[in-house]
């Protein structure tokens, strides 16, 4: 694949995989959490607002496997 088309499809990717994960960890958070205390809540968001950063890593190590080629 060429590195620019990678790129361009990597982007794509991690924009709408940040936005579904937003709205999906929203979702769990509001359906899960409504009877819990302010802490739970907060623990919750502070480790779901984490934890997209790992896939997003991948898909932007994958966009950039694709640039460098051995000489």
């Amino acid at each position: 694949m060429v590195p620019s088309f990678r790129k361009f499809v990597g982007m794509v990717v991690l924009v709408v995989f940040v936005i579904v994960y937003a709205l999906v960890a929203m979702v769990i958070g509001d359906m899960t959490l409504q009877q819990s205390s302010t802490l739970m809540r907060l623990a919750y968001f502070a480790v779901a607002g984490l934890a997209w950063v790992i896939p997003a890593g991948a898909i932007i190590w994958w966009m950039e496997r694709g640039g460098k080629r051995p000489t």
